[in-house]
Formats: C-alpha cells, sequence, structure tokens
C-alpha cells in the first residue's frame, strides 16, 4: 500500500472484487475515524484510461486558464440525470460525463467559476474530485 501525496490517494493491490474492497475500506475508516467515508476505488486500467480521456478538443483546453478537473463517482450517473447535470455547462465552465467521471473544465481557477458544485454533486452523488494531471502522475507512477 502507498499513499500518493497527501490527499487521500491511496494505491493498494487487491484479489477481492472492487466493490468488496470499497466496503471493507469504508467499513474500516469510519470504524477509525467514527464518521462515513466515501471511498472511489479505481483500477489502475481505468485510471490509465481516465488519463487518456480526451473530453474536450485541444484547444479548448490550451485556451483555458483552468486546469482540467475529473470527479471520480460512485457510480455511472443515468442518462436523465446525466444530461441534468451537463445542462450546468456553460461556455466558462465545460462538463463532460463519461463512465463514472465527470470532466470539469472552468475557463480560470476553481474558485472563481460560477458553477453550482454543490447543486452537480447533489445530482451525481458523493464525489472526489483531482486535476487530471494528479490523475496522469498516479498512473505513471503506479500503474505503469
Amino acid at each position: 500500500m502507498a499513499t500518493f501525496r497527501a490527499s487521500g490517494n491511496v494505491i493498494c493491490e487487491a484479489d477481492a472484487d472492487g466493490r468488496e474492497v470499497s466496503l471493507r475500506i469504508e467499513a474500516g475508516l469510519g470504524d477509525t475515524l467514527g464518521y462515513e467515508v466515501p471511498v472511489f476505488l479505481r483500477s489502475c486500467r481505468q485510471v490509465v484510461r481516465i488519463a487518456e480521456r480526451d473530453p474536450f478538443p485541444a484547444e479548448q483546453i490550451e485556451a483555458s486558464a483552468g486546469k482540467l478537473q475529473v470527479a471520480l463517482l460512485s457510480d455511472r450517473p443515468g442518462k436523465p440525470v446525466g444530461r441534468q447535470a451537463l445542462a450546468m455547462a456553460t461556455d466558462d465552465d465545460r462538463l463532460a460525463i463519461e463512465g463514472s467521471e465527470l470532466y470539469w473544465l472552468p475557463s480560470g481557477g476553481i474558485s472563481e467559476s460560477a458553477l453550482d458544485l454543490k447543486a452537480l454533486e447533489s445530482m451525481l452523488g458523493p464525489w472526489t474530485m483531482r486535476t487530471v494531471g494528479t490523475i496522469e502522475q498516479i498512473a505513471t507512477k503506479h500503474c505503469a
């Protein structure tokens, strides 16, 4: 087991089913901390795919002063919920959903965005957000 930065990224190997591992980790964290902590488990194959995805045209990413973000969701959102979430996108805050990840390209800093992240999370369920750069670094260091 290893950690990647001090931001809740834990790298582990397991032979068990991913859902079983998530439930065991969540139970252990809950017992230790005294409150529920959601776990967003991804296999190395999934991490590499997330890092390689291009949800927006390169010219949009290059024109943005913001960093491409990826929110790891608990589950793939249903089509109606996904459409509702994507309807919150603007030219300043582009959104894409691929699988169980929400990609967000803000035009500037996250704190400058008018995007209602709390409303998005209430639609899509709990998430954890990282820059795509962080996901790429995890993929390179732990999934090569």
